[in-house]
């Protein structure tokens, strides 16, 4: 019940907020025009300030430690190894991170190639061989090679604003339809609009969860040939193979995407990564 309050709660709050900032900038939000253009404003907005603190965001939440000085033998292989990738894929060296989780996972993030984050869990460094761990950080290096937090910032961005767009030209029309040819009719009314905007955001939610998603596993096929690339098929599917006897993923929901192991879910739709035994088989098709 705590968690739908300050749903409805959040949303309230950004619906008065964007009326107000609409206001004071002069778009009028009754035209389609400057409907959409509030809708992109914020669709956007969120999605954008996600991606540059995205590395400040992943540390924090996941509490990882960015490797300056290494303290063993395995965390100065690490930075060599990514070193080298990096120069393979033709990026700036990211930071390296390590994070303690039971799991076998890893993960990149960054606003950009050239300042992005690669890190892994220590379940991942000691329960995987050196060449699996070749193989994931390969993997997590494509990820920034190919922009894919990027492309998934503006596809995400893109969502955003269609669910808005959508959910509010629902609530007019409902809204129109309830005053019929009286303009002083009875309408929807200040909250019942709100109420309407609320529910249909979270029905086309969920649409728009399934398209992220569908691209989200897009990149991640892509990733897997990226690492196999940079390392070799045969440890990129190993590495694979290791992570069926995996944990369930701890990495916090807004992390869970960038992970080389996806959070499970009921419905293969819903799912950031494609199933293991697809990757792997995709991968020696390859």
């Amino acid at each position: 019940m705590k968690r739908i309050f300050l749903f409805l709660a959040t949303n309230m709050a950004i619906l008065v907020v964007a009326s107000i900032v609409m206001s004071l900038l002069g778009v009028n939000t009754q035209t389609m025009g400057g409907l959409l253009f509030f809708c992109a404003m914020f669709g956007f907005g969120g999605s954008i300030i996600s991606l540059m603190i995205s590395k400040w965001m992943a540390k924090r939440s996941t509490g990882a430690q960015v490797i300056t000085q290494p303290r063993d033998a395995d965390e100065a292989w690490l930075l060599e190894t990514v070193a080298r990738q990096a120069q393979m894929a033709g990026i700036k060296m990211p930071e390296v991170a390590v994070y303690d989780a039971p799991e076998m996972n890893a993960f990149a993030t960054g606003p950009s190639k050239d300042n992005s984050l690669v890190a892994v869990s220590t379940g991942l460094m000691y329960n995987m061989s050196r060449d699996q761990v070749e193989a994931v950080l390969a993997h997590e290096v494509s990820h920034v090679a190919n922009g894919d937090m990027v492309t998934l910032t503006l596809i995400q961005g893109v969502v955003n604003t269609f669910v808005m767009f959508i959910a509010r030209l629902v609530a007019g029309a409902v809204d129109t339809f309830l005053r019929g040819n009286d303009d002083e009719g009875e309408g929807l009314g200040f909250f019942a609009h709100i109420a309407v905007v609320i529910v249909m955001e979270m029905l086309l939610g969920i649409l728009a969860s399934m398209i992220v998603a569908y691209f989200s596993r897009i990149r991640e096929y892509r990733a897997d040939e990226g690492g196999a690339k940079l390392s070799s098929r045969e440890k990129m599917a190993s590495a694979l193979e290791r992570l069926k006897n995996n944990h369930e993923s701890t990495m916090p929901s807004q992390m869970a995407a960038f992970g080389i192991s996806g959070k499970k879910s009921i419905n293969e739709l819903l799912m950031s990564h494609p199933p293991l035994e697809k990757r792997i088989a995709r991968l020696r098709q390859g």
